[in-house]
This record gives C-alpha cells, sequence and structure tokens, in this order.
C-alpha cells in the first residue's frame, strides 16, 4: 500500500470519546459505546468509537452537533464522523482536533424547503455514530 494510500486509509478511520447532541430530545447513547482499538504501526493505533443517536420526529431545532473531548489523541490527524441510518451511509464528516483535545461537528438536521417555506426534517429517528480517530499507542507491538 502506497503512502497516499495510507494516509487516506488512516483519515477515514479514525476515532474519538464521546459523542454528545444538542438536547431537545436528540440523544446519543454514550453509555452503550463499543470502543475498537486496531493498531497501524508502532507508534499510533486507530481507535474506533461506535455509539447511537436518536432525532426525535418532533425536534424544533435546526442543528445537531458531534463533539467530544480526546485526553490522548496525535496531532495532526482529524477525526472522522460517519452516520448510518441501518447499514445505509447518510452522513461522513472530517474535524480538526483542538490543542487541548476537543473536537466539534455541526450539521443541519431540518432544513427550509424553498418551495413550500417549511422547515423538512432531513434527520429523524434513530442512527448509527461511527468516530474514529488516531492515538498514540502505550503499549509495544510484538
Amino acid at each position: 500500500m502506497n503512502t497516499k494510500s495510507s494516509i487516506f486509509l488512516i483519515a477515514s478511520i479514525m476515532t474519538v470519546f464521546s459523542i454528545m447532541m444538542i438536547p431537545n430530545g436528540i440523544s446519543a447513547e454514550t453509555n452503550q459505546n463499543v470502543i475498537t482499538v486496531t493498531p497501524i504501526n508502532e507508534k499510533i493505533s486507530l481507535q474506533e468509537t461506535v455509539t447511537t443517536m436518536n432525532i426525535p420526529q418532533d425536534n424544533k431545532l435546526p442543528w445537531g452537533v458531534v463533539k467530544g473531548s480526546a485526553f490522548d489523541y496525535v496531532e495532526g490527524f482529524p477525526v472522522i464522523i460517519q452516520i448510518y441510518k441501518g447499514e445505509d451511509p447518510i452522513h461522513f464528516s472530517q474535524v480538526d482536533v483542538n490543542g487541548d483535545g476537543s473536537y466539534e461537528y455541526k450539521f443541519r438536521i431540518k432544513s427550509l424547503d424553498s418551495n413550500t417555506g417549511e422547515f423538512v426534517n432531513v434527520f429523524e429517528g434513530d442512527y448509527t455514530v461511527k468516530i474514529f480517530r488516531v492515538i498514540p499507542n502505550t503499549n509495544e507491538l510484538a
């Protein structure tokens, strides 16, 4: 695998610790996260966090937010956020990690229909959210 492919692979599968959504009924079940760590090389690993998100039909807010804070991260690697409805990919994003390890990504969950002038739900119901980040290895690889 060439360097460009390796960097793309790493960038497309990075993880983060937590996910939170804007209040008012939009929630992510952070107590049921599934976290997987996969070594990339002797210095870094890929951490994937999988959680759920629910956006109710009667939601009034136009924005959702995925945000978190990582105490352990590798500088220079963004966080990748993937949102799925069932097995179908719905929305992917890449955000930079701040110097303190935090990140935040806002996305529209309601949109204005220019033909009718009414708001329509872009996101509604249950979703799986996968968050990827690169972390330093804490153990020596065998």
